[in-house]
């Protein structure tokens, strides 16, 4: 099983597909278009798959029997217009602005490689095309509908490409990702006319000091070796100058790694938000948004990925241990219940003055990375069945 030249061949298949799915970005759990497209494919590869239509995640399988071995891709995208100069820009107001097309154009060649060898292949390779992971709700979801089991997951594997690190490169961590708690605060006053704030309660008011409040609790109650990140990302309140709103709403995000850090933050936060509300005479109600564990990777599976990863990229290069940033994956849903791997791949395009962050709406990736992906999900799947079925 030559996976990196049957994957090289496809380079001209992968390139139109992903740029196919650039083209028609959709968010959180609703992907028609997306699932539609993918279908398709699995389709023309006579590889049988069952859609989970409530959540838009796709789960295939190729081969048969045990053990199983799960590979994931994510492919929903972000509500960002997009201003990357690449003549397949998305026009509909989404972006895929962190890769997925990516990640599920890979899945699709290693689902096509895999396919080509299925007679070889000692148990079954599990594939799934998972919806919702900027809201970390689509693997829980995809859990949570039985997509672990029936044929039960072994262990799984899953891959995420970097726009702003070079061709090459890869990166493994134990903890790879932090566990996020996403929360959306609605503080309520009294509206009341601009010119006359004494016969208002100004849910602005309060609203800016419990956002000062909360990061005290970064500042002061977090000691300096401890991990934690509490981020403010959207304040709305009112509509028009001279009015005062009756509500403000802030909404944010906190991730850790130590679970009592994080448990002890968010008892602090229902502590001080209604404390400081009342104290400028609001309310004050915190609504729980996500609550995504961290991504905690299994050794073997790590170690297993990376020696596949030599073996047949032998000029990679595998950095382990340096994953461990305040990022967060809803994978982690699926780590935390079978062993698995998690690797960042670099996808920098070649001019390096274009690089910049996931998520930012110029945001580019180089489509050459396509068939080296899709290469490693095929040999990590196959290698791991033949390793374990014996």
């Amino acid at each position: 099983m030559d996976f990196v030249t049957e994957a090289n061949a496809l380079q001209g298949a992968l390139t139109a597909w992903r740029r196919e799915l650039h083209q028609i970005p959709e968010v959180g759990t609703h992907l028609p278009q997306t699932v539609e497209f993918i279908t398709k494919r699995l389709d023309e590869m006579e590889i049988p798959y069952q859609v989970y239509e409530d959540i838009s995640c796709v789960a295939a399988l190729i081969g048969s029997g045990r053990p199983c071995f799960l590979l994931r891709g994510d492919m929903d995208a972000l509500q960002v217009e997009e201003e990357a100069e690449v003549p397949f820009r998305s026009v509909n107001g989404c972006m895929h602005g962190c890769g997925h097309d990516m990640h599920a154009t890979m899945l699709l060649g290693a689902a096509k490689l895999l396919k080509e060898h299925e007679k070889e292949l000692k148990g079954t390779v599990k594939l799934l095309f998972q919806s919702g992971e900027e809201i970390f709700q689509g693997a829980k979801a995809a859990v949570a509908a039985g997509v672990l089991e029936a044929p039960h997951v072994d262990a799984a594997f899953a891959a995420h490409v970097i726009g702003a690190m070079p061709m090459g490169v890869i990166l493994t961590g134990k903890e790879a990702m932090s566990a996020v708690y996403g929360f959306k605060i609605t503080v309520t006053g009294k509206g009341g006319h601009g010119s006359m704030p004494e016969q208002a309660v100004d849910p602005i008011n309060a609203g800016v000091q419990i956002y000062l409040a909360l990061q005290s609790l970064i500042a002061r109650e977090i000691g300096g070796t401890e991990e934690a990140v509490l981020t403010i990302g959207q304040f709305h309140a009112g509509d028009v100058a001279n009015v005062i709103p009756e509500r403000a709403v802030l909404q944010g995000t906190l991730r850790t790694f130590d679970r009592g850090v994080r448990q002890r933050l968010i008892d602090r936060m229902g502590e001080m938000v209604p404390a400081v509300a009342a104290a400028y005479r609001c309310t004050a109600e915190i609504e729980v948004l996500s609550d995504c564990p961290s991504v905690v990777t299994d050794d073997a599976v790590t170690a297993h990925a990376e020696r596949q990863i030599k073996e047949i990229l032998p000029d990679m290069k595998v950095i382990g241990g340096a994953m461990h940033g305040m990022g967060s994956e809803d994978f982690a849903f699926i780590t935390e219940r079978v062993p698995s791997a998690y690797y960042m791949m670099g996808a920098g395009v070649p001019d390096q003055s274009k690089w910049v962050g996931q998520h930012n709406p110029k945001v580019m990736f180089n489509e050459d990375v396509l068939p080296i992906g899709a290469a490693i999900y095929a040999q990590t799947a196959a290698a791991w069945l033949e390793e374990h079925s014996k």
